[in-house]
């Protein structure tokens, strides 16, 4: 099984080749250097769905709010 986790763009690096470009992205305050080539059109503040490094899919706040929701009402008490 895959899981695919939203995170929020907060920066974006472009490069002249659109499969170089990359971003950060904020996954509950910890961020990760993610590939943004196969969501060209995403932008800062866009949240996003990450596999392995790739942001996959665009997703809209509402959706993205409710994911980050789930998650943590399955992971166990710290």
């Amino acid at each position: 099984m895959c899981l695919a986790v939203p995170g929020q763009i907060v920066s974006i690096l472009d490069h002249d080749d659109p499969l170089l470009r990359a971003g950060k992205v904020s996954f509950g305050g910890v961020l990760k250097d993610v590939s943004l080539a196969y969501v060209p059109h995403a932008e800062v503040g866009d949240y996003v769905i990450v596999h392995v490094g790739f942001a996959l899919n665009v997703i809209d706040v509402e959706e993205a709010e409710r994911t980050l929701q789930l998650l943590d009402n399955i992971s166990p008490p710290v």
